[in-house]
């Protein structure tokens, strides 16, 4: 049981993988490709995120100061 329970998950993770680094034929690129292209977009919005919530619990540590 043990053995065939890792052959499913090892196909499922194959066939993951080739899915995902699969290359479009429109664009020629993947959807990895497509991530790592967008990456530094998300970590500049992450760290606008973080800052934000960095003063929203300052500002709520001041109030309850109060």
């Amino acid at each position: 049981m043990g053995i065939l329970k890792t052959a499913i998950i090892g196909a499922a993770v194959y066939a993951g993988v080739k899915y995902i680094t699969k290359k479009d034929p429109v664009t020629g690129q993947s959807i990895v490709d497509d991530l790592f292209d967008r990456a530094p977009q998300w970590a500049d919005k992450a760290k606008g995120y973080a800052e934000e919530l960095k003063t929203r619990a300052s500002n709520a540590a001041e109030d309850l100061a109060r």
